[in-house]
């Protein structure tokens, strides 16, 4: 197949620029289907800090770690979530959308749908492959790739979406899923490889090797989740992490398993109102089609 110079631009807007709309109030299409939304950000029993939330049973933590030196420096933001229950780590879609192109900031998003905290999540929209389910609701079930299944009894696990069905999944008791990765911790150890892994290779998507900001989410134990944002580009203040680097944070903080989300400029950590990361050392957010909250 070939284009001309003019329907090669056609096709580039089309593809990664132009908003793809199919559906367009999504909170009323999961209500529709009895998933409920979150009223308010803090409930009345919490006790909410800086950089802590505890309430009836669930916590989060946040803590800021600083390695190396120099140009070398690296710096990561860990939060430690103890979840009350499964169903309460939801996602959501910006703008409140689903479709493709479809991007806003993690604390724009968050904010709207009044998340006490957010990160970013696999960037759905970016690609019309891959499975995705979330809230109990599915979305698409085109599957392509590694992903990663949240299940409504607390648990995660790494999976091969070519070999099973949204529907299937759903049946299964999965809550939410996520398309990007690659596993990077499993069985409580780093994978192999894992330098080697490229997703999503044609044209308008870039490598995920070498030291570049990175977004990854880790299960320690059932309703115990470690989400790590590394941020980089940056020398002096953060430098980013290998696959191979964050693999190994992952695995340090008790992971047993472990997945890479979305990178580069994406990579996300908000609480309570505020960023807590400083993405790409300019304190700016990147859009994203998806949050985790």
């Amino acid at each position: 197949m070939t284009l001309s110079a003019g329907g090669a631009t056609a096709w580039a807007l089309d593809k990664f620029v132009v908003l793809h709309v199919e559906i367009s109030d999504v909170s009323a299409y999961e209500a529709a289907q009895g998933v409920a939304s979150e009223a308010t950000t803090v409930r009345s029993s919490a006790s909410l800090t800086d950089t802590s939330y505890t309430a009836d049973g669930a916590n989060i933590s946040i803590s800021t770690v600083v390695t190396g030196s120099g140009d070398s420096t690296v710096t990561y933001y860990v939060a430690d979530v103890v979840l009350d229950d499964a169903t309460t780590l939801k996602s959501a879609f910006a703008n409140d959308s689903f479709g493709e192109n479809i991007t806003q900031a993690t604390s724009e998003i968050a904010a709207a749908h009044n998340r006490i905290f957010a990160i970013n999540g696999d960037y759905y929209g970016f690609r019309d492959t891959g499975i995705v389910i979330r809230n109990g609701v599915i979305y698409r079930n085109e599957g392509a790739r590694q992903g990663l299944a949240f299940y409504r009894d607390g648990t995660m696990k790494v999976y091969d979406e070519t070999a099973t069905t949204a529907e299937q999944l759903v049946a299964d008791g999965v809550w939410n899923t996520l398309s990007f990765g690659p596993a990077i911790v499993q069985d409580s150890q780093v994978v192999d490889g894992i330098e080697d892994v490229e997703v999503d290779t044609n044209f308008g998507h870039h490598s995920i090797q070498g030291e570049q900001p990175r977004t990854a989410v880790g299960l320690i134990d059932t309703n115990h989740l470690v989400f790590v944002v590394a941020d980089g580009r940056s020398p002096g203040y953060s430098a980013g992490v290998t696959m191979t680097g964050m693999a190994q944070i992952m695995k340090d903080l008790g992971a047993e398993t472990a997945y890479n989300l979305d990178g580069g400029g994406s990579p996300t950590m908000y609480f309570n109102g505020a960023l807590v990361n400083n993405p790409l050392g300019a304190n700016r957010e990147r859009g994203t089609s998806d949050i985790g909250k």
